[in-house]
């Protein structure tokens, strides 16, 4: 696919939306200062920037770990996969992030009381429904909201859960975002 790899760690830990808020200051930063790869521009740059992980544009971060989620007696239905993709999906949107897809998925086919195993989200996913994925995310109930956004998507996408069913293995979660070029 042409994807520079980034492996970030096999052990991340940690609340699962502000890993998200991670994720996406990278996908920032990268965007905004690694150059195009030499196949789609002329001006081709071999070195890696300072303070960069990557020399050139795609790049595919991807992390392995197990984050949480500090659940109240009130919280609502979903996993850690779900609640850190529908916070990425926020944070996407609010920094304006384009060309960039973040996939977080249980290896065992799940997360949570649910049947998805995580979910896959731009920042396009919470568009015109910004303030219901926000008080989702308050509540921690990110399956219903997700899993509703099929009924309301335009392109007729499907909801951006990702449902394998069990897979009859557990290594970890594993969160890969792919960082493309700016518009």
């Amino acid at each position: 696919l042409g994807y520079h790899p980034v492996i970030l760690g096999t052990e991340i830990e940690g609340e699962a939306k502000e890993i998200a808020r991670v994720y996406t200051a990278m996908a920032q930063y990268l965007q905004k200062k690694t150059q195009p790869s030499a196949a789609t521009t002329t001006t081709s740059t071999t070195a890696t920037p300072p303070f960069s992980v990557a020399h050139s544009l795609p790049v595919a971060l991807i992390a392995g770990g197990e984050t949480t989620v500090s659940l109240t007696s009130k919280s609502g239905k979903g996993g850690r996969n779900q609640e850190l993709a529908l916070a990425a999906a926020l944070q996407l949107e609010s920094l304006g992030l384009r060309n960039v897809i973040l996939a977080s998925a249980g290896t065992d086919g799940g997360d949570g009381p649910t049947d998805a195993a995580g979910g896959l989200v731009d920042a396009t996913t919470v568009a015109g429904s910004r303030s219901e994925a926000l008080q989702a995310l308050a509540d921690h109930n990110a399956y219903p909201y997700l899993d509703s956004l099929g009924d309301k998507n335009s392109e007729n996408r499907p909801p951006p859960l990702i449902k394998t069913g069990p897979t009859g293995t557990n290594v970890a979660d594993i969160c890969v975002t792919l960082i493309g070029t700016a518009p």
